[in-house]
This record gives structure tokens, sequence and C-alpha cells, in this order.
């Protein structure tokens, strides 16, 4: 296997703009690692290998003029199928879609191939990216390269698998329970949910939402940094969208933590969490005291939070499907994503403004935890990777999940309250699956969350592990 696609997205970048290797051969050698391991994993699943020769061909040829050159010039990329891409099938993971070809991109689309990308497929989501399990109808499940009988997570799942197996250097995703978090998690990657509005949104059926947001995922840390320089920053459609230049993401990773007052929680003071996950973390922890931090168990009070997290998502399901629905019948949905907007039909004024109320109050909590304490730290996910043919987990440490969403209120309770998180690569079970830390920040300190996760990072190189599959 090429040592090219082992490199970082920051040293391949530097490479094909110092001209010590072409576009083209980049871009071949990621192809060639897919057709060796993609039939094995299912994370690429509309694959276009003459798409991205010609790309990265005239990538080249740009780059011969000496014409400007973006910063993400060269780089393969293969984009969520939940994102809408202009000429390029768009499934959603859905049948209904299943032949769909939309006639524009999605703006993180746009903003990805304006910095360069060469884009050479789609990766794998669960139908509509309901759930943390990338499987659906049209093109079957994902399998985590650590282990082929597991999940990868989702739903930007086909991303992260497609990442860790070398197969691409960045990945786009996006996050509304965990979704970039999650599949981060489960396959030894780093996936960033940034503030709302920090990658803004456009087409968006609810342009005012933030409990979904687009986002980055890499290998690394600088990688996701990167590639945020390229999608973040103001657009006029995006109503939330932050007006900070995306060059902050430019600025140096490296930061002194001596004397900064971090707080863990194994659980958030409530959620269920299974102990090897919990383990993996702790014999981390003394890390932090290493590189100067003041580390103490602490919590922000998060009553209300899943009762918060679970009215805001059934309402934003009953208008996201509404018109679905109507248009092609309830039936041909699968089954939770029915009880999701079920939930929403049902739902009162009154419970949605109370839970809006909640929220406010939870936000006010956890700021002024935050003040106390620069970060919060947590289990990205409460379980390990589960067995391939589990629709999701019904039950951590033989206490019953009531809905298919329950087992990730360790991502979904940061979600309501707006703030960054990130999950960086930990550890590993004695199974050898991995598990993430999740690094919680401030209300919009991005960036400081990098920091602190790139220390964290270069401190345990976790990440150089690769999967089993691609020591054969």
């Amino acid at each position: 296997m090429s040592e090219l696609v082992w490199m970082t997205a920051v040293e391949l970048a530097a490479l094909i703009k110092r001209g010590d290797v072409s576009a083209t051969e980049v871009a071949q050698a990621h192809l060639d690692q897919i057709d060796v391991l993609n039939s094995e994993l299912n994370a690429i699943v509309t694959y276009l290998p003459e798409m991205a020769l010609e790309l990265a061909g005239a990538a080249d040829e740009k780059q011969a003029r000496g014409d400007e050159l973006g910063i993400l010039h060269g780089l393969p990329i293969a984009h969520k199928d939940a994102a809408e891409t202009k000429g390029i099938r768009t499934t959603m993971g859905s049948p209904v879609y299943s032949d769909y070809i939309p006639e524009a991109d999605d703006l993180i689309i746009e903003r990805l191939k304006a910095a360069g990308c060469i884009t050479l497929g789609k990766t794998n989501v669960p139908e509509f990216g309901a759930g943390s399990h990338t499987f659906n109808r049209v093109f079957g499940a994902t399998r985590n390269p650590y282990d082929l009988n597991r999940t990868c997570g989702g739903s930007s799942g086909g991303a992260a698998v497609a990442l860790a197996a070398g197969m691409i250097p960045i990945a786009d995703g996006s996050d509304l329970g965990g979704s970039l978090r999650n599949p981060a998690s489960f396959c030894n990657v780093a996936g960033f949910r940034p503030s709302p509005g920090r990658v803004p949104q456009y087409p968006k059926s609810n342009a005012w939402d933030t409990l979904g947001v687009s986002g980055p995922m890499g290998r690394t840390v600088q990688d996701v940094a990167l590639m945020l320089r390229a999608i973040a920053g103001y657009d006029r459609r995006a109503p939330i969208s932050l007006e900070e230049p995306p060059s902050v993401f430019a600025q140096d990773l490296e930061r002194d933590f001596t004397d900064v007052k971090i707080a863990y929680s194994p659980d958030l003071g409530e959620l269920l969490v299974d102990p090897v996950v919990t383990a993996a973390i702790e014999g981390q922890l003394p890390i932090f005291a290493d590189l100067g931090c003041q580390l103490e168990y602490a919590a922000p009070d998060f009553r209300d939070a899943y009762e918060i997290f679970q009215t805001l998502r059934a309402w934003s399901f009953e208008l996201s499907f509404a018109e679905r629905f109507a248009e092609f019948g309830e039936e041909q949905f699968k089954e939770t994503i029915r009880w999701n907007v079920e939930q929403g039909r049902r739902l009162s004024g009154a419970q949605i403004s109370r839970a809006e109320a909640k929220r406010t109050e939870l936000f006010q909590r956890v700021r002024e935890f935050l003040d106390t304490y620069e970060f919060l730290l947590l289990p990205t996910a409460q379980v390990p990777p589960f067995l391939l043919e589990w629709e999701y987990p019904t039950q951590i440490n033989g206490v019953a999940m009531e809905t298919y969403i329950d087992w990730m209120m360790s991502c979904a309770f940061i979600t309501v309250t707006g703030v960054p998180a990130i999950s960086v690569p930990c550890g590993f079970t004695e199974e050898g699956l991995p598990v993430g830390l999740q690094i919680v920040g401030k209300p919009r300190a991005d960036f400081s969350v990098l920091q602190l996760a790139y220390a964290f990072q270069e401190a345990t190189r976790v990440y150089q592990r690769k999967p089993p599959i691609c020591n054969l």
C-alpha cells in the first residue's frame, strides 16, 4: 500500500504544492487503496475513479500554469451521501432517492470544490442519517475496519471508515445527535462538531436550526483544522452563520496548558456507560496532568437534557419528513424514522416552547460551569462498536434503552448546549475496538477545543494504530 495514503492531509497538501508529488499521483494512490479494501468495508458507495483522475489532471494543469491554488488543492475526498452533489448520485441511504441526481451542490460541497478537493465518490450513511449505525436498503452496511463484524457508527460512518482505512485524507460530515463524533470514536479518527453557524448550511429547510451542523473529519486534529479553513466562514444565505474569519484555524495549535482547569465526567451524572469505555478513557487521564492541566471530576447539571433533545429532534423530524411522507408514502421509510416523525406530530406548541425554555436554562448552567472549567471531558460513545447485525444497542449494563437513540446521549446532551465538541482517538478495548474521548469547550471556542485535542493527540499518538485490515 502506498505511503501516500497514510500521510496527513497537511503533509499531502504541502507535498503537492511544492511539486514533490502530483495531484494525479495522490488520487491514484487513494483509488488503489479503495480498489483493495472497499469491497470488504463498503465505505464508498458511489465510486467515481474516472472523474477523480480527470479532476486531478485538471488540478495539475492549473498548478503548472502558476494559477492560485486552493487550501485543499489536490486532496482526494468522498462526500457524505446525505450532502447534495451536482451531477452525482445522492441517495441519502433511501430507496426513494436511489436514482436522485441533484442539480446543485450543498454549500459545504461548493466550498470544498473551490478549495481544490478532488471528488472521488460518496460515503455511506444510515437512511437519511437517522441513527448511529451505517446501514441502509440501497447499499447495505458499512463495516468497521478494526473488526469487520462491528458497526462503524454513523451517520457519517462511511466517511469515518474511508478515513481510517486510508481511502481519503479528509471527509465532510454532519452531526445532530453525534453523527460526526460517534463514528469518529468507533473508527479511531477525529470528528469535530463545530459551533452552530461555524460551517454555514445551505440550502436548509429550517435555516435557524442549531441542532444539526456540518463539520470536518480527519485522521488528525491538524487535518480537521485545515479543512475548517475551507468550509468555515460567513455566508449571507445562512442567517446563523458566524462572521469570524476561517483564518483563525490557520493559527498554531500548540498551546501551554499549565494550570488550565479541566473537568472530567464519566457519565454526566446520569448516563449508563459500558465499563470498557470508561476504562479506556480513564487509563489516559494522567496525560492531562502531564500537560499541566488541573483535572477534577465534575459536570454541569444536565437535568432536562434528555427531554430537550428528544422533543426538538422529533420536531425537526416532522418538519423534514412531512412532505416526503406525502410524496412517497410513509411505508417507504424505515420504522425508526416513522416513529420519530410520529413523536413530532404529537407535540404541542406548549411542549416545544417549554423545551426551548429548558434548553436556555441548560445553556446558562453549562456556560457558568465552563467559566470555572475551560473544558469538559467525557466519553464520546457510551458503548464500544457493537455487532453489525444489531440495529442499535437495546441495553447498556443490563438496563434497557427505550428508543433507538437512547444509547447516544453522551453526544446528544452536548448537542443541545450548542457548544463545540470533538471526538479524538483515546484508546482501545481489550478486544481491539476503538474508544474516543469527547472534548467540549466554551461557547464558540472552537479553536481552543482543537488545541487541547491536538495536545492530547500528540501525547498519546493513538491515531497511528492502523486497522488490522490495512496490515494484511
